[in-house]
Formats: structure tokens, C-alpha cells, sequence
């Protein structure tokens, strides 16, 4: 808390280079990338970072098999472009994770011509992933015994990325990264809206915990709202080429569906591909495309019964999935963009992508992302730091990369840190190298600290909330460097407890209330009860 508290204090300071309104991936790696080419950022958002859109994938960093069939060969090339430079740049974050798909007689296209469509899409990537893989009928049953095959014309098997940890965690990292780097970051700050005056945008904020006013003064405003956009620029009276349309996807939490750390795929009914995602001893299933009004959605009856339904059919199992073995679900809107003159005149819902658009008021020096997605967030990061160089911001350091994991060597001496302390003879819930792995793709240069704090106080070795692995250093660590104001942002953003474990198993774990002490101090008690006492959907 005093570290919000002090950037939001810095926030009427002065006049900075670049207002960023919006933490999810777009303004997350907008941040980051202008903060380190050297400009002066600020960056706020009137949720937690990642608080909404970001927080709802399905954790894949993709590069698109499914536009091959609209021929958009470009978008797919760029996609698989930019989801290698991630797995080069992130190679314990972005990891490449093999697609077990099944196809069924009666479908569309036969499975012979959708393996040509892999060896396609692996080319296209330029081969930079596992060869795609011809599945005869036999094998994905001696293979995946899980898998209900008795409709199966058999299926094939190609690669692609995901996240092991969360969608969520990857954007903090780089809200973490921009800070590290001289970037004013806040969480629960509301633009109310800005105007222009003379060579600044002043915007009116609200501070939501404590409903103070701010004013931010800024020479380029960023709007980055994600699917809020169109609503900010009515607030700053900008208009645009672009606007937005939203698709509605859910994800169900349940228990573990195969052992196997493959992603199992399927085709639903309406011909949308449908995973089965490894989530540490969990499954996410999903996802739906259901257009929405409104970017305030939630999870139906109708929603659950459908993926329900979807997935048994599937599944060779000795009962099959119900209600009651829902552990969590993700529910969030896609911001699909288009012109904004086609409005009530979309011919092919489905057939719309998921790419971004920059709309920009040179004028007013006035940026609006509309779209986009994980796999080529560099990509937008590089294109704003260009548009913003062109509008008169200096960038002292143009040229320096401003993303990426710390050189392989400084990881390799980390690992052999780890390994000197012999962390085995610490009360740790699992192997030196699983740990010191877990905690360099969470932390990296920061784990170096967490060895130091384990060093010195044994203690801080231990798991502090119990059945979830978490050490008391990270949560120590949480506390000074991960801008936690409610206990939602370390439950279900800077980790993934909430949705790998039912809330009653959360609300009784032991250890809970310590970590809440250490994160909160004498409010500890307030904040459990506070998130407790909400409603469980994500969208209230």
C-alpha cells in the first residue's frame, strides 16, 4: 500500500510524457516499453491491473490456426511471428504445448486435410515448433484413454504456446517491469475524463479506495481502456475510425482431466475449437463465442449445461462432469474491432480476429488501442513507442530492448545459487529444481531476494498458506513490490489460488489470515471479510 500511495501522490507531480489510462496487456506493455526507450509514463487504471478483459483467456499465446480458414495467411504469419519472439524472449514463461485434437466423422472438413492445414500453419511459423503429427483413431485411444473416440475419424496433433502461471501474472510483470523503470503506475485510479489545453492533456482521476480527486497532467494520452475505450473517448470527446463489438467466453475450473501436459482439443457444435487446458493439478475447459451488448457479463445456466454438455461428449470417463465439480470459472469479453461505420452490419461474426488497432489524433496527441491480444502484445508496445516518437516525446533510448527475460547466464547462476543452499533441507513442499524454477518465472532477477531472505531466516522457506505453495518471502515480497490493495489482486491476479481452489477450501486454509497480515496489516480482518462477503462472479 505505501508504494501506491506514493506514485499516487508523484501523480500530481509535474507534467509527464505519456498518460497511459488502462492496465491490461495493451497499456501494460505500452508502459513498459515507452518507460524503458526513456520516456516519462504514468499509468493507472480503475481496476486492479489486469482486472478485467486480461484476467479472462485462456492462458494460450497463440498464433491463430483457426483465421486459415478465413485465408487471412498474413494475420496468422504475423501472429506466429510474434508467439515465437515471446517463447525466444520468455522461455519460462511462454511455453510451447502440444494441441491433441480429435476430430469426428461428420465434421466439416476431413482430418486429413486439416493435418495438410497444420503443416501449413507450422510453416508459416517458420518450423520453429514441433512438427505437426497425423492421429489414426487407434492411436489417440492407446494415447489419451481419457478421450471418447467411438464417433472419432481420428484427429492430429500440432504446437503452440500458453502461460503456465496465469494471463494475469504475465501482464503485472510487465506493470512491474515499467516501474522498475521510472514509470508512475496506480491501481484503483478512475479517469473521469480529460481535455485538452494548449500543449497538455489534463485529466480528472479519481483515487476508488479512498474517492480523492487527482488531476495528471500529461503531453500524449494513451487511451488503452481495453474494451472501455469507446466509453473514454466519449468522455475526452474523441472520435474515431474504430470501434467495438464484444464476444463473451467462459472458462470452467475443474479437477484434472488428464495427466498428460497437453492441451486436448476438440470442435463444439457450432465448429469452435474447444480445449481442455492443463492448470497445475486442475483443467480449464472452454471457451464459448457469444455476442454481447455490454462488456459487464457473467456466467448462465445456459453458459455451464452447454460447456457441460460439450465436453462429456468428449470424454471417456466413468461419470461424467457436472456441477458440482466446477472448482472456479473465468468469464470476459473479446473487444473486437471494427470500422466504425460498419456498426449493426457484421456479416460473419465468427469470422472477426482478434487484431489491434492504433487510431491516432495527431492533433491532439491522442492514442486509442483498440483490439488486440496476448501473442503480439510487443508488437503493440514497439508500434506505440514509434507513434509517440513521431508526436515530438524524446526517447533517449530508442534502441534498447525493453522486454524479455534476463540473459540466459544470469538465470544459470541463480540455478546455481539455489542449488549451493541445498534448499532440499528446507521445508519445502517440492524439489530444488521445480522451486527455483517456479520462482525465476514468477520473479526472475527478484528470486535472487528470495534466496537472500531464505539465507537469512530459514523461516521464510516455509509455505505459508497451506495447499498452495506459496512461500512466506513471496508473500513478503508481495506485499513491497506487487501493489496488493485488496486481497483479490495476490488471489486471483498475482497468483492463480482462486481459481485452482474452491473458496471455502480458501477461506479455511490455514495461513490465510497471516498472509493477509502481512499484506495488510491491522486492515487484515477487513479484507478478508471483504473478500469473503462479495459475490463470486467476476463481474458485479
Amino acid at each position: 500500500m505505501q508504494l501506491r500511495e506514493s506514485n499516487i501522490q508523484k501523480l500530481k507531480q509535474g507534467v509527464y510524457d505519456v498518460l497511459i489510462v488502462g492496465g491490461g496487456i495493451n497499456g501494460a506493455v505500452s508502459a513498459a516499453a515507452l518507460s524503458g526507450k526513456g520516456a516519462q509514463v504514468a499509468l493507472i487504471d480503475q481496476r486492479d491491473f489486469a482486472g478485467f478483459t486480461s484476467q479472462q483467456s485462456s492462458n494460450l499465446v497463440w498464433g491463430g490456426i483457426k483465421y486459415l480458414e478465413n485465408q487471412d495467411y498474413a494475420l496468422v504469419r504475423k501472429l506466429c511471428l510474434s508467439r515465437n519472439h515471446l517463447m525466444r524472449n520468455y522461455p519460462s514463461r511462454v511455453r510451447e504445448i502440444r494441441f491433441f485434437t480429435t476430430i469426428d466423422h461428420g465434421f466439416r472438413f476431413h482430418p486429413l486435410f486439416l493435418w495438410v492445414g497444420t503443416w501449413m500453419y507450422w510453416l508459416l511459423g517458420n518450423g520453429f515448433t514441433q512438427a505437426p503429427r497425423l492421429l489414426s483413431k487407434r492411436t489417440i485411444q492407446r494415447e489419451e484413454s481419457v478421450v471418447n473416440t467411438r464417433n472419432a475419424a481420428g484427429g492430429f496433433e500440432y504446437s503452440d504456446a500458453y502461460l503456465p502461471d496465469s494471463d494475469a501474472r504475465f501482464v503485472f510483470q510487465f506493470v512491474r517491469l515499467s516501474m522498475d523503470r521510472g514509470c508512475i503506475a496506480a491501481n484503483y485510479v478512475e479517469s473521469l475524463g480529460a481535455r485538452r489545453e494548449g500543449d497538455f492533456w489534463i485529466t480528472q482521476a479519481r483515487d476508488v479506495i479512498e474517492s480523492r480527486k487527482i488531476e495528471i497532467r500529461s503531453k500524449v494520452l494513451i487511451n488503452a481502456a481495453g474494451p472501455f475505450v469507446d466509453y473514454h473517448n466519449t468522455l475526452t470527446g474523441e472520435r474515431t475510425k474504430y470501434h467495438h463489438v464484444f464476444s463473451k467466453g467462459i472458462h470452467l475450473i475443474v479437477p484434472r482431466i488428464t495427466r498428460h501436459q497437453r492441451i486436448l482439443a476438440f470442435f463444439a457444435d457450432d465448429g469452435r475449437l474447444f480445449f481442455v487446458i492443463p492448470m497445475g493439478m486442475r483443467s480449464c475447459i472452454g471457451t464459448t463465442d457469444i455476442q454481447v451488448e455490454s462488456p459487464f457479463t457473467g456466467v448462465t445456466d445456459e453458459d455451464r449445461q452447454f460447456m457441460l454438455d460439450t465436453i462429456n461428449k468428449h470424454l471417456n470417463r466413468d461419470r461424467p462432469l457436472t456441477r458440482a465439480d466446477i472448482i472456479a470459472e473465468r468469464c470476459g469479453v473479446r473487444p473486437l474491432v471494427v470500422k466504425t461505420w460498419s456498426h449493426g452490419n457484421i456479416e460473419d461474426w465468427f469470422r472477426l480476429s482478434r487484431k489491434h488497432e492504433i487510431d491516432v489524433d495527431r492533433a491532439k496527441a491522442h492514442l486509442s488501442i483498440f483490439g488486440g491480444k496476448l501473442t503480439n502484445c510487443i508488437s503493440v508496445g514497439d508500434e506505440i513507442s514509434d507513434i509517440v516518437a513521431q508526436l515530438g516525446v524524446a526517447l533517449p533510448h530508442r534502441d534498447c530492448p525493453w522486454y524479455g527475460e534476463p540473459h540466459l547466464s544470469v538465470r544459470k547462476e541463480y540455478l546455481h545459487q539455489a542449488r549451493l543452499m541445498n534448499l532440499d533441507s528446507y521445508t519445502v513442499p517440492e524439489s530444488i529444481e521445480r522451486l527455483s524454477s517456479r520462482l525465476w518465472r514468477r520473479y526472475d532477477q527478484q528470486a535472487f531476494e528470495l534466496l537472500t531472505e531464505i539465507r537469512e531466516d530459514p523461516h521464510q522457506a516455509e509455505v505459508l498458506i497451506k495447499g498452495t505453495g506459496y512461500l512466506r518471502c513471496e508473500i513478503q515480497l508481495a506485499k513491497h513490490r506487487e501493489m496488493i490493495v485488496k486481497l483479490e489482486d495476490f488471489l486471483r491476479r498475482r497468483s492463480k489460488i482462486a481459481l485452482v481452489m474452491r473458496r471455502e477450501d480458501i477461506r479455511n486454509a490455514e495461513g490465510l489470515m497471516e498472509a493477509c497480515e502481512i499484506l495488510f496489516g491491522d486492515q487484515a480482518r477487513q479484507k478478508f471479510d471483504e473478500y469473503f462477503q462479495e459475490q463470486p462472479a467476476e463481474f458485479m
